[in-house]
């Protein structure tokens, strides 16, 4: 009988996979964690409502991605395809943001969307985000962005290109449906079958799809359709990454697949990920997001970035750490009396390094044979004489020198061996 595999569009993180994403997941707590941001955590399920309107239930997400089942009590839940609001719903559901303005927190964790399974984008996928919640100024949303351009600047990855560019608020975007409706309507009967659905209910992914890509370049610029607010606030938010030296470039095809979306948007490209999936990931402000769940009226701004992708960019340009191996040290027994003395000597050694515990009846050659596939750099060996002096033997495993400490000196002499090596 065949062994059961992980589900289509799932990826098994195995340990030797594990030093590269701790050091991405690190990476980032530690860049948004000096501006301020402090952790937080929401379930992996909500109420199917909570992106139905926040997200938007005629959106792709919604609409064809979303992975959703009952409860036992006939409640629609659905598997999180993105973070933004769930934090919101907790941050303004729980207060915070009365008792301090703005409440800044950054997540990390596994979403889910029902989309074809390709390099970067599984149907389970990691997003490092953050989001500033609770005031509106263009100053914040420059502060989401540059630290989205720290963290890829501290990870040492090149070849980032960063797109921003305005949505306006809600007169701004009516007036930019109406004029891409007037635009696309003409091509209706050419247009593919989303995107005769989208001419209907949202308009603004018809610049998303690539099957019409042609279209793209003749349709309006919503810049030619802002107010004067608008665009001032824009105009703000390029002085200020400017003044902090983050290249942006304005691109006014930039517009999100999501609905919360208002004013200042961004992606951050990668020139080795190409097509549709080039995004590393991207943000912007969703001023109208709370009151799409049922709260007052909170402004809030923030980014995802997805895991996968930044990994195979870090990957390519070979940024990630190696396998640092399982252990820094073996103690091995000879016979099967001196387990219990190599067990004690085990916990003696793990104050100051990684110790794995060698006491299966194995020989000793396969001992150390082993000990190097474990990643080891030395050996610590009990046998009958080494217990009868109360001593043991200490064994370089890249050098294949070997000497015997008294047990009373044992962690000093490995202590002195492992820093010799380094």
């Amino acid at each position: 009988m065949a062994g059961i595999a992980a589900p289509r569009g799932t990826h098994d993180i195995l340990p030797a996979e594990a030093p590269a994403w701790r050091w991405l997941l690190d990476t980032h707590s530690r860049v948004v964690e000096s501006y301020g941001y402090r952790p937080i955590a929401t379930p992996v399920f909500e109420a199917t409502e909570l992106f139905a309107r926040g997200v938007g239930a005629e959106t792709d997400v919604v609409e064809k991605q979303m992975f959703t089942f009952e409860d036992r009590g006939g409640r629609s839940l659905a598997l999180r395809p993105e973070g933004t609001a769930g934090v919101v719903r907790a941050v303004v559901g729980a207060h915070l943001e009365q008792e301090r303005r703005p409440v800044r927190v950054h997540y990390q964790g596994p979403m889910f969307r029902a989309e074809r399974p390709q390099a970067g984008r599984q149907h389970q996928f990691t997003h490092l985000g953050v989001e500033c919640i609770g005031e509106r100024s263009p100053h914040l949303d420059a502060e989401i962005v540059e630290m989205a351009w720290r963290f890829f600047q501290a990870l040492g990855l090149e070849g980032v290109q960063l797109q921003v560019n305005t949505l306006g608020d809600a007169e701004d975007r009516r007036r930019y449906r109406e004029a891409l409706v007037a635009y696309y309507a003409p091509f209706r009967e050419r247009l593919c079958d989303d995107c005769r659905r989208r001419l209907e209910v949202n308009p603004l992914r018809l610049l998303d799809c690539k099957k019409d890509a042609d279209l793209v370049p003749g349709a309006p610029l919503i810049w030619e359709l802002l107010d004067a607010g608008s665009k001032a606030h824009f105009t703000a938010v390029l002085a200020s990454l400017e003044a902090a030296e983050v290249p942006a470039a304005v691109n006014h095809r930039i517009v999100r697949g999501l609905d919360y979306y208002a004013d200042t948007v961004f992606e951050l490209w990668h020139e080795s990920l190409h097509g549709a999936q080039n995004a590393l990931g991207g943000g912007g402000r969703y001023d109208g997001l709370a009151e799409l769940l049922g709260f007052a009226t909170t402004p809030g701004v923030g980014y995802a970035l997805g895991a996968e992708r930044i990994l195979i960019a870090a990957e390519q340009q070979q940024l990630t750490p190696q396998d640092a191996g399982d252990c820094d040290i073996v103690v091995c027994s000879v016979e099967g009396p001196q387990a219990e003395r190599a067990a004690e000597i085990a916990r003696l050694l793990r104050g100051d390094a990684r110790v794995v515990l060698d006491v299966s009846d194995r020989r000793l050659d396969r001992k150390l044979r082993q000990s190097d596939k474990l990643g080891a750099r030395l050996a610590v060996i009990v046998g009958e004489e080494e217990e009868r002096a109360e001593e043991a033997t200490v064994r370089d495993l890249a050098a294949h020198t070997q000497q015997r400490v008294p047990t009373s000196q044992l962690a000093d002499a490995v202590r002195h061996a492992l820093d010799a090596q380094r």
